[in-house]
């Protein structure tokens, strides 16, 4: 729910895997922060990129770029980075930045998702479950469990009530509440995803209420609009949908658009 945070350097780990005690100008190796802005790779949804800088005049102006977030262990956020400029040292008070644009574009995409999941068990019925997904700031990926091809007329039609949604402007709410609580207000829930006894929810509205540890939008018309990229079948009962939202959607509309003039032409 942040971009930026003031934070010291905890651990440092050198790129043969070894604690360090510093990384210098060019090389990449992993930080581990006291606290973070930085959303580790969980749930489908990719990691933030950004910077890790220490202030002007100290440990001469050290930066370094954020590839990447995991947590191996628990909790704890593992950054893994490139130093730019300067020397990072453990005990360094730095400033962590996440990519604004990018983590915007992942919130759209994200909760792109939990509309099209929501518009799928409306037109094809609740026995859609989200078997997987996947989701970063280009686009999303969304696996369900259905026993057939989505028609055409249907995805337009899911395609159609995600959006009007999103024209709706609803307001997203995330919420810290107890598992059980959660159960009792008919979260849907991950099946193989283990949840501790607090839990996230998200709630969208009336249309959508999941249990959800990603970043979202903080109203659907932030998304902008949602396209269907493509639907298709990847295992027996489970079918894969991938789609795009807000200037990625209109590059793809821009896209198909160029296609559609080009074979008007040859024809």
């Amino acid at each position: 729910d942040r971009l930026a945070e003031q934070s010291r350097v905890v651990a440092v780990i050198g790129a043969d895997g070894r604690a360090a005690q510093a990384l210098n100008q060019g090389e990449q190796g992993e930080i581990v922060l006291d606290r973070t802005p930085f959303y580790a790779t969980s749930g489908g949804q990719q990691a933030d990129t950004g910077v890790i800088a220490t202030a002007e005049g100290v440990g001469a102006g050290a930066v370094a770029q954020v590839i990447g977030a995991s947590k191996p262990l628990g909790d704890a956020v593992v950054h893994a980075v490139r130093v730019t400029r300067g020397r990072l040292a453990v005990g360094d008070v730095v400033t962590a930045s996440v990519d604004e644009a990018r983590r915007a574009a992942i919130r759209r995409n994200h909760t792109a998702t939990h509309l099209l999941h929501a518009a799928l068990r409306q037109v094809l019925g609740c026995h859609v479950q989200q078997a997987g997904s996947h989701v970063d700031d280009e686009r999303l990926r969304f696996d369900f469990s259905h026993f057939e091809a989505v028609g055409l007329e249907q995805l337009a039609a899911v395609e159609r009530l995600a959006n009007e949604w999103t024209l709706a402007n609803t307001p997203v709410d995330v919420n810290l509440v107890t598992l059980d609580e959660a159960h009792r207000m008919g979260a849907m829930a991950l099946f193989d995803e283990k949840y501790g006894n607090v839990v996230r929810v998200v709630r969208v509205g009336d249309v959508s209420l999941e249990l959800c540890g990603g970043t979202h939008v903080a109203r659907t018309g932030d998304i902008g609009m949602i396209e269907i990229v493509s639907e298709g079948g990847i295992a027996a009962g489970v079918r894969r949908i991938e789609a795009v939202t807000g200037l990625g959607a209109l590059d793809f509309t821009n896209r198909t658009r160029r296609v559609l003039r080009e074979v008007a032409d040859v024809l």
